[in-house]
């Protein structure tokens, strides 16, 4: 019985301990996530994609560039037709 007794306190001395260690390591833990927010935050207000101008600055260029991946995925796909034999002005 005496195994018994000694399990009985180490788990209820356990059980504090890690409370008061996993309390701890919490608390720590979310103050540096918290401090984390507040720098991305920060980095948001200064980011350049901020102002309307910019943001339709930023569009035009991906507009562009989905023309130029256009424009190459033609020429492939006329590239193929010629190495296949088959027409490739076909729409599919």
């Amino acid at each position: 019985m005496g195994n018994r007794e000694g399990f009985s306190g180490g788990f209820v001395a356990g059980a504090i301990v890690g409370g008061i260690v996993g309390g701890i390591l919490g608390s720590l833990l979310t103050s540096r996530k918290n401090n984390e927010l507040e720098e991305d935050k920060v980095l948001l207000k200064d980011n350049k994609f901020t102002t309307e101008e910019n943001i339709e600055d930023a569009r035009l260029s991906l507009e562009e560039k989905i023309s130029q991946l256009n424009l190459a995925i033609d020429d492939v796909r006329q590239q193929l037709g010629q190495v296949n034999g088959t027409l490739a002005d076909k729409e599919y």
